[in-house]
Parts: structure tokens; sequence; C-alpha cells
């Protein structure tokens, strides 16, 4: 009884404590924490976003670059944090995607984090090294044909967006190419960037000044439209390949537990940064889309990216890790 009492006690002390804690929200700066490492989508949407964000909170928003396990070292970090708002998630797609390719995980998206709102979504860009004698798409997968297991493509890691969709490609074009796995797409394109690997479907925004220094050659994007920056760059379909498209997104989240005013204060100023002008001209130069939504909304789509990676995981047959 004692015990219960002290208890009870505690938790009677600790809930104005919580309470004043998230009506002053936010006191201190906020890590937000990407599973990636530098020089990816997720990085450069972070990195675009904190100043805005953080003016509308008040507060300074420092990024922490947590890379590994594609995406789950970053992410178990947040999920297991104090729900207080004062560590948050840049997420990606891949979150979808693990548990499908993990065997087993140290943490449940969908339980063990909030989803607060979608932040943009933007192509992917095959890109090469210039020093890849076909020209052209339809060279690329004469070449590839041509010498089954001698070629390779890179990742942002194992089970990433990145890593599926550049499988069912190959799966579509019938070629053989041998995955190498990075940590993040900063370390891959590097990688390309040295002829070290001989294709990689990367973020547009990430490629994108390769591309215009001419340091990588683009094959096509992703999606069913062309991307602005590079408008003469054909899309997939434009270039042969029927029924593939595929768009990287980008979400914030917070552990859960996290108090729904806090909630409530981050969505705010995530939306508003999003919505503004200044932030969609910066969106539409790197290639990238706003997408704000309602937490809701947000939920149910990530909800559907699952389903859908589940599928696309077992249809593939990626080898669980």
């Amino acid at each position: 009884m004692v015990r219960i009492a002290l208890a009870l006690l505690s938790l009677a002390l600790y809930l104005p404590i919580a309470a004043s804690g998230a009506d002053n929200y936010p006191q201190r700066p906020i890590r937000l924490v990407v599973p990636f490492a530098p020089g990816g989508g997720s990085d450069i949407n972070a990195r675009i976003l904190t100043d805005p964000i953080g003016k509308r909170l008040g507060q300074t928003i420092i990024v922490d670059n947590r890379p590994g396990a594609g995406s789950s070292i970053g992410s178990d970090i947040v999920a297991k944090s104090v729900p207080d708002g004062y560590t948050l998630l840049l997420g990606t797609i891949s979150l979808t995607i693990n548990a499908a390719v993990y065997r087993q995980l140290p943490f449940d998206a969908q339980r063990d984090l909030i989803p607060i709102t979608r932040v943009s979504d933007q192509p992917s860009i095959l890109v090469v090294h210039p020093s890849l004698p076909a020209r052209t798409f339809q060279d690329f997968i004469a070449l590839m044909r041509s010498e089954p297991g001698k070629f390779t493509f890179g990742s942002a890691g194992h089970g990433t967006g990145s890593h599926l969709a550049t499988t069912l490609l190959m799966l579509k074009i019938n070629a053989d190419l041998v995955h190498v796995p990075f940590k993040g797409t900063g370390p891959a394109l590097n990688a390309l960037l040295a002829n070290e690997i001989t294709v990689y479907m990367s973020t547009f925004a990430s490629a994108l000044p390769h591309v215009r220094s001419e340091r990588l050659r683009p094959y096509a994007v992703t999606t069913t439209y062309r991307a602005g920056p590079l408008p003469d760059v054909p899309t997939l379909a434009e270039s042969g390949i029927d029924g593939f498209e595929y768009a990287a997104w980008y979400g914030l989240f917070a552990p859960a537990r996290t108090p729904r005013s806090i909630i409530d204060k981050v969505h705010r100023a995530a939306v508003g940064a999003l919505e503004s002008a200044e932030v969609k001209r910066i969106y539409r130069e790197q290639g990238l889309n706003a997408t704000p939504t309602t937490q809701e909304k947000f939920a149910q789509y990530f909800a559907s990216e699952k389903k859908k990676w589940a599928d696309v995981v077992r249809d593939a047959n990626i080898e669980q890790q």
C-alpha cells in the first residue's frame, strides 16, 4: 500500500509539471534527427526547414544525422526518446518499408511514433558516371544485359526506397546488377562520383548539383512528370519503361505519448513554414514539392504506404535481414 501511495503521489506531482512543460513548450533548442548521412534528401529537407520552423516556435532546431540500418538507427533514437517535443524525426519512406525488410526491429513505427505532417516529396533520378559508355537509358539496358552480374547499383541502405525501387526497375528491364548498400544518399553519390558503382537512383535534390556540373549523367526521372529544374531529362515512361513510378516522401514525427498540445504547436509551425512562399520557392529550385497535411491524413497515408511496400518486398523476393 505504501508503494502504491508513493507511486500515485509521484504521478500527481508529475502531471502538473508535464502539463506546464507542454504549455510553455519550447523552452530550449529542439533536436531534429535525420536518420541518414548528410547530403541526402532527408538532410536537405531538414536544413531547409529548421530555420523557418524554429522561428515560428521561437527556438533553435539542431539537425542530428544518425545514419544506418536503412534509417532504423536514427528512427529508434526518436522512438525511445522522452516524449517532450525536444527530439523529433525527419522520417522517410523507409519507415514504411523496414517492417517488411527486417525480421526484427527495436521499435514499431506505427506504435512508437506520431506522424505530425508530411513535409515533401520529390522524384528520384537515375544517374551514372559520365565514363559509362551507355549514352541513353536504352543503351544502358543493353549494356547491363550484356554482362549479367558485372555491374552494380547503389542504395541508401538495405530496405530503403532506393533499394526497392531500383530492384523493381532492374526486374522490369531484366538486368542482373549487384546491390551495394550505403548509409544514405550522400555516401552512395560519393561512390558514384568516384566511379565505384555503376548506377544510383538518387533523390533529385541530392543529384541535381552534380548533374548540373556534368559530374553525373542523368538517364531519367522516376515520376510520370518531368522535373522543373531539369526539363530536358525524360521520364522512365518516355524512355520506354511502362508502369513504373516512384517518388520519395518525407515527414515529421514525434515519439509516441508526446502531449497533443506540443504536437499541435509543431504541426502549426511546420505547416506554416511549408506554406510560406519562400520555402516553396526553395523547394521548387531543389526539385521538391511541399506537401503539408493534417495529422490524421498523414497517419492514414503512412498506414497505406506500409501495406504497399510490404507487398513490394514480397513480390520482389527481397531477402529479410
